[in-house]
This record gives C-alpha cells, structure tokens and sequence, in this order.
C-alpha cells in the first residue's frame, strides 16, 4: 500500500512582508530556502513540515469572521495556555466583537478531546492551534 505523509500547507497572502511577520511572531515559525519562484512567496519550517506563503493579489474569497468550522489548518502546541497568552499579547481576544479580525474562538475543552482555539491570519485565513496529544 502506498503511504502518504503531510509536507506542507500553502497560504494566499496579499502582502508577504505582513503576512511573513505574523508567522513568524505569533507562531514562532523560520524562513527556510525556497527555489526561485516567477510569483513572490516565502517558505517557512515548523517542525518537519512546512507553510508556504503564495502572494496572490486577488486574496482568497473570505469575507465573514473566524469560523471553527471554516477550511483551516492547524498547529499543536505543547503549552496551549502559554499560546493563548501570546495570541493576546498580540492583540487577539474571545470577548472580541463577531466580525473582529482579531476575534479567536477558544474552546479550553473542546469536543475533540483537547482545546483549541481559532483565529485568522492577516488575509483571513483561518487556522486552529490546538492541545493534542
């Protein structure tokens, strides 16, 4: 049988500088080499995976607030109290207004067995971090 394995996760970004600072600030995440591309993007490591940042002008076509059951993809921390401090440091709240880019959705005991939270990125790309073990 053939096995596959996740490599990584493509992200539309409207402006790199931007969107490269969130990664990197908010989840800690490090540039690594990418081939020379004719669209402007950046790679960056988490792990043994890897997020790609695609500039597209155009953006994506996301319009309301963050939404748990949105497409999304997710990051594991080990220390999810520690993440959801730094989320607020950086602005983000769960008391925040509905349509709030900054809102997060926080669920300390959520239905999947461990918590999560939900927030978007600066091109309302939603993604989960998360407590799994």
């Amino acid at each position: 049988m053939v096995t596959v394995a996740l490599h990584h996760v493509a992200v539309i970004v409207t402006d790199l500088d931007r969107s490269a600072r969130f990664y990197q600030d908010l989840f800690g995440l490090a540039p690594i080499e990418r081939p020379p591309f004719t669209i402007p993007g950046l790679w960056l490591g988490v792990g043994s995976l890897q997020v790609h940042l695609t500039v597209y002008a155009a953006g994506n076509f996301r319009q309301g607030p963050v939404d748990n059951d949105d497409i999304h993809f997710a990051f594991r921390t080990d220390d999810f109290e520690a993440f959801v401090a730094r989320a607020e440091a950086m602005g983000f709240r769960a008391d925040a207004a509905q349509d709030d880019p900054k809102r997060m959705i926080l669920k300390r005991q959520g239905m999947a067995g461990f918590p999560q939270l939900y927030l978007m990125d600066p091109d309302r790309n939603v993604i989960e971090v998360n407590g799994a073990a």
